[in-house]
């Protein structure tokens, strides 16, 4: 006899939206909506969304154990420093322009290269997954990412035996976004994994969200969500990935590495230094609800961190 057991996120079928529901909502976001999409993205996001791409097909292995944000909260509730401290980071995040843009893979690879996101969406291809995020604030919420597992893009390229983990580097525009012009930052923003971690089936890269191309706001039109750490681990607007034998230091372990460190895994044992991440807000709603060991995709991936146990893990 076949037992299934479900994994630590999911939820029987019974309680889930159904499938209708969420597709209408989307015809809605595309029709009714159409004119407040269209100031959010820009226009190379646009032509992808009328080429096709978007909706994805959605990968049921990935299911949530909560409803669904509306897009409505988390579109105007944004960490993203480059455009400023504040959570409405909206507006200024819009002067970004994000078509054409390319990223370049180097470092310890076979060949490094640069490619266009259109042409390396083309390439892998899209699938949308229901994921939680968990922010190192304390809220969280519940989105509907688009975009292609990263263990993709590492077989894509092809690095070599010597590599160790993959570096996340964002853009640089000091003329356009008005945070990196702040000196005290270490910009550019700078992000990394092992590479076990990005060979993990969890770690995505995103270029849409609520069936359509990525809003700047959200780190269009290229970022990484990794659900079982603290979401400032999850780059936005990536122009560079490189493979290197050394851990690169990140953007806020070189501002604070006391309160931010490299692995940054949600632990709702292990406190921020300043307040507890015992529980979360859940964004657009009144509720504040227990947090879980990895945000609740332990089963995934617990055992990348054997033989770790000396190493700050969850901070």
């Amino acid at each position: 006899m076949l037992i299934r057991r479900n994994r630590g996120w999911e939820i029987p079928e019974s309680q889930a939206t159904p499938e209708s529901i969420f597709l209408n909502r989307r015809s809605l976001i595309g029709g009714a909506a159409g004119l407040a999409a269209g100031s959010l993205i820009g226009g190379g996001a646009r032509a992808a969304s009328e080429g096709g791409l978007y909706p994805a097909q959605r990968n049921d292995a990935y299911t949530l154990d909560r409803a669904l944000t509306p897009e409505k909260f988390s579109g105007d509730y944004n960490n993203f420093y480059e455009f400023g401290m504040s959570k409405t980071v909206l507006p200024a995040a819009n002067a970004l322009k994000t078509s054409p843009w390319t990223v370049k893979i180097d470092g310890l690879v076979e060949k490094p290269f640069e490619i266009g996101v259109d042409d390396l969406i083309k390439k892998i291809g899209l699938e949308e997954r229901l994921y939680r995020h968990r922010c190192v604030e304390a809220w969280s919420m519940a989105v509907p990412w688009t975009g292609f597992p990263l263990s993709k893009l590492v077989a894509l390229a092809k690095p070599s035996s010597g590599a160790k983990y993959v570096r996340f580097e964002t853009f640089m525009d000091k003329a356009t976004a008005p945070g990196q012009r702040v000196f005290y930052y270490p910009w550019p923003y700078i992000e990394g994994l092992t590479m076990a971690e990005a060979g993990n089936d969890l770690p995505f890269v995103v270029t849409g969200i609520y069936g359509k191309p990525l809003p700047n706001q959200f780190g269009a039109p290229i970022r990484i969500a990794v659900p079982w750490k603290y979401g400032f681990k999850s780059a936005k607007s990536i122009v560079k990935v490189s493979f290197t034998a050394e851990r690169p230091k990140t953007f806020w372990e070189g501002l604070q590495a006391s309160e931010y460190g490299f692995w940054a895994n949600v632990n709702p044992a292990v406190p921020h230094p300043r307040w507890s991440q015992a529980s979360e807000r859940v964004l657009g709603t009144d509720q504040r609800v227990p947090t879980l060991i990895y945000n609740g995709y332990g089963e995934q991936v617990a055992g990348l961190y054997k033989g770790l146990e000396g190493e700050r893990l969850f901070v």
